[in-house]
């Protein structure tokens, strides 16, 4: 049921008084030239929202019935007071999945993010009470030998009250196509109640510094950029009800914000009726190698798979054999893949974890680990020289006797092309043919068991934005079956709902499939699944629980007990004077040091957390 069937004529009256209250509260901005003050008079009022639905044809409403397709995400963006234009499936219903909102000036003086209350898209929005909460510079050099620092802003009035979101589908005049969807994304700084509508919601502002003299030093600096973002994805289920279906007659979106009410963005719509693909996203694995008679495969043999990505209907996104290039993918100008297959666009769209849209980030990479009962996070850091190697597409990651488990990965394109096109642009590496097959090596002394071999990717297609992995076992030395021995748990009592492991950020609930795509890289440090994850719930207000109560998800005492800079900072934001001492001053927000940081500090300190429940 779309919002204006769920709220009723008394409830949409209600809602746009409180809307209009949020506004002139928060210091709402007046219209824009999207829509003229008379325009914004005929579609706000009750009563036309009322007609402009009904003013639906017979013809239309018909087509809204049990014969259409079932619902797809959608995802939606602005940037600068711009919508990013969608073309789509004619016809289609959509619930409203995911919304990126960006806001950014440049400026040559360092005054934090400050720019973005007197002249940006966020100007009057309510910036009162806004903090610096994390500073991190980025590990590798700019081209020209700088450094960029970022610094991450929380807490601002904008940021903490309560936003709602009215989706309007609109013909050519702006008048409405049918009915529009009302979402509650809640505030930055409240917890999750039963009226949210997506289990993540982001809302910040960064600085960007780029032209520091070092990794510690920005003096005389004169590159900055500021930027407001808002991070809403992963609706619940009870807001996948509220869909969308463009009608013949939609040419847009009209996206209205409660802090700024009378100046709706508006996105451009663009339907098309028979899309060479259907939606949806699915990953297969397959070993080209066959195992020996009993099944299994031979410590120090090699083994080949061959990856398929298909759409929700099972249809293939690419030939047989053959992957886009990087240039036809993923660079700014580039046509982009007409089945929606995605690759690494950090490059181009800087993320970082937990602040800055990591879901855009879109990598698509495949690794081996096992086997599983030896399953544990990976210390060892891997170096760039590593990705940049032309002698090998695959990366070992972690050796059984080093780290008590085996792991290997690759990235798609390979590393020595995709990173190496970036430091050598004249190579023409991102011209380079991508197969869909690669090969893992088992080593000698591979320890039998059950060995993990996952995929994971992004497809953007006609407005559908979705994550996507596949995990197969192959058997090692052993037709004995084993499996990981997790020691945290479980994610559920939280990811539920629309929120749940199989669909927020790769689409993985196998967790013991995570280790190694996240191990630590020279130029990323956070790589680690256990420095991602107390960083993120340490920062978040969405976590429910104490943060020093350990046994919410640890399920034992022993777990807690590795005592590191990456396990302790990458949670606690300082720590006593004798450690500075001892240990070194707090240099990363996510694991506290340098490559240092994943050393285990002393076996006899930290044996108790202090509120832990172990």
């Amino acid at each position: 049921m779309g919002a204006v069937g769920a709220f009723g004529s008394a409830g949409r009256t209600g809602l746009l008084s409180v809307l209009t209250g949020l506004a002139l509260a928060c210091g709402g901005q007046e219209a824009s030239g999207l829509e003229t003050a008379a325009s914004l008079d005929e579609t706000v009022t009750p009563a036309n929202l009322e007609s402009q639905t009904q003013a639906m044809t017979d013809d239309d409403a018909r087509k809204g019935g049990n014969g259409r397709p079932a619902p797809v995400a959608l995802a939606l963006e602005v940037d600068n007071g711009e919508g990013v234009p969608l073309t789509v499936k004619a016809g289609q219903t959509f619930w409203v999945n995911q919304i990126d909102l960006r806001a950014s000036i440049n400026a040559t003086v360092d005054e934090g993010v400050n720019g973005l209350r007197q002249n940006s898209d966020f100007l009057a929005i309510g910036w009162g009470g806004v903090r610096l909460a994390d500073e991190e510079f980025v590990g590798l050099s700019n081209p020209d030998g700088t450094f960029t620092r970022r610094r991450f802003f929380r807490d601002a009035a904008w940021m903490k009250a309560t936003s709602l979101f009215t989706v309007e589908p609109v013909d050519a005049r702006g008048v409405l196509t049918g009915p529009p969807v009302l979402l509650n994304i809640g505030g930055d700084e409240t917890r999750r109640t039963e009226r949210d509508d997506f289990f993540i919601r982001r809302l910040r502002a960064i600085q960007w510094t780029r032209d520091c003299r070092s990794v510690t030093d920005c003096t005389g600096a004169k590159a900055f950029e500021e930027e407001a973002l808002v991070e809403v994805r992963n609706a619940y289920e009870h807001a996948k009800k509220q869909t969308l279906t463009f009608t013949s007659r939609t040419k847009g979106l009209r996206l209205r914000w409660s802090l700024r009410p009378f100046a709706p963005y508006y996105i451009p719509v663009t339907q098309v009726s028979s899309p060479a693909h259907d939606y949806g996203f699915a990953i297969d694995i397959k070993p080209l190698t066959a195992p020996r008679k009993d099944g299994t495969y031979a410590p120090g043999s090699d083994v080949t798979f061959q990856l398929t990505l298909k759409d929700g209907k099972g249809k293939r996104l690419h030939p047989a054999g053959r992957l886009p290039t990087y240039n036809e993918v993923a660079p700014p100008g580039a046509p982009g893949n007409p089945a929606g297959i995605q690759y690494y666009q950090a490059f181009f769209d800087p993320t970082a974890t937990y602040y800055r849209r990591k879901h855009r980030e879109r990598m698509m990479m495949t690794q081996l680990i096992g086997p599983a009962q030896d399953i544990k996070p990976i210390r060892s850091i891997v170096d760039l020289e590593a990705f940049l190697d032309d002698s090998q597409d695959v990366q070992t990651i972690a050796t059984p006797a080093r780290d008590g488990v085996y792991a290997q990965f690759m990235t798609f394109p390979p590393a020595n092309k995709l990173f190496g096109g970036a430091f050598f642009p004249n190579d023409g590496r991102w011209d380079a043919p991508v197969s869909d097959t690669w090969t893992y090596h088992l080593p000698a002394d591979a320890k039998p068991g059950t060995y993990l071999v996952t995929a994971k990717g992004r497809r953007v297609f006609l407005g559908e934005d979705l994550p996507g992995s596949r995990t197969i076992e192959i058997q090692v030395g052993s037709k004995k079956h084993t499996e990981a021995k997790l020691t945290t748990g479980p994610c559920n009592t939280c990811h539920s709902k629309g929120g749940d492991l199989d669909t927020v950020l790769h689409a993985n609930d196998n967790r013991a499939a995570c280790a190694s795509c996240h191990a630590p890289l020279g130029f990323e440090l956070e790589g680690p699944i256990f420095v991602r994850t107390h960083f993120i719930h340490s920062r978040s207000n969405r976590f429910d629980a104490p943060l020093e109560k350990c046994s919410s998800c640890h399920l034992d005492k022993e777990t807690t007990q590795r005592t590191s800079k990456a396990a302790c900072l990458s949670c606690h934001k300082s720590y006593p004077d004798s450690h500075v001492k001892s240990f070194g001053p707090i240099e990363s927000m996510y694991v506290g040091g340098g490559r240092e940081s994943f050393q285990q500090c002393t076996g006899s300190c930290h044996k108790t957390h202090p509120g832990s429940g172990l």
